[in-house]
């Protein structure tokens, strides 16, 4: 039986803005199929920038990006899927959740009738089947980012890209969507690429954490958290988990000579 081809591969690719400024020196990198990846880092490091190169958002300076071993602009050819949820939920606030998260099947021409258990299915996969005939105000900030979560998999997708998805609710909420995240990543077996500044974060969710530097954007270092799924509460306050935490920040403080980073 032959092996998997990588999910993504990131060939030498950088990007340099118009004026000059070099927003990302060449990356090299692959994901494996089925792989939780997170890319960690300050503001300004590029790690967005990788994101949105990899959903074909942006086109590299240089270098290449693939998908399945295509190109990102042929890869669905295959019959894979990607979808993208950004750091707001972006959600339409005249639609109701229904619709909202409908809205990529419409985009594509899909009947209504065909499009229905689609919407059912994402919703219920997020808990939020008894929610569909709400409007986003009224919802809380994590129930909406649940909304953002569903109309992402509505396509049944087969990669999931996140850039900082959670950064913006309490602690408390953005644990509780860590959680529902692993639990979908496992039961759907996608690939995950996932952006976020929080070391604990990366910790908590990832097999692997892509260690990213600013000025210019660089990766520095790549981490795997080799740990056991699921991850509780327990895990977050265990002395593996803080080792984990100590190795990231160790590498991101080498990186920026500072003397702390948040």
């Amino acid at each position: 039986m032959s092996e998997l081809p990588p999910a993504i591969e990131v060939l030498s690719a950088e990007q340099t803005y118009p004026n000059g400024t070099r927003a990302l020196l060449p990356v090299d990198l692959q994901v494996a199929q089925g792989e939780f990846v997170t890319l960690l880092g300050p503001s300004g490091c590029g790690k967005s920038t990788l994101l949105k190169m990899v959903a074909g958002m942006l086109d590299p300076t240089e270098g290449r990006i693939l998908l399945w071993r295509k190109p990102v602009r042929d890869f669905e050819a295959g019959g894979r899927r990607l979808s993208f949820v950004f750091q707001e939920a972006t959600l339409m606030p005249w639609a109701n959740v229904q619709t909202n998260v409908r809205l990529p099947l419409d985009l594509a021409g899909q009947a209504r009738g065909a499009s229905d258990a689609r919407v059912n299915d994402a919703l219920a996969l997020v808990g939020l089947e008894s929610f569909a005939t709400h409007r986003p105000r009224e919802l809380s900030g994590g129930m909406q980012m649940r909304v953002s979560i569903a109309r992402g998999l509505v396509t049944q997708p087969h990669l999931l890209l996140m850039d900082e998805p959670f950064g913006a609710l309490d602690e408390i909420t953005r644990n509780r969507l860590d959680d529902d995240l692993l639990r979908l990543w496992q039961q759907q077996q996608l690939t995950v690429v996932f952006v976020t500044h929080s070391i604990a974060e990366a910790v908590y969710l990832s097999q692997r954490v892509v260690v990213m530097a600013a000025r210019p954007g660089r990766v520095i270092e790549q981490v795997a958290i080799d740990e056991p799924y699921p991850r509780g509460p327990d895990f977050r306050v265990s002395q593996r988990f803080a080792e984990h935490a100590r190795r990231l920040q160790d590498s991101l403080l080498r990186a920026s000579g500072e003397a702390s980073y948040s």
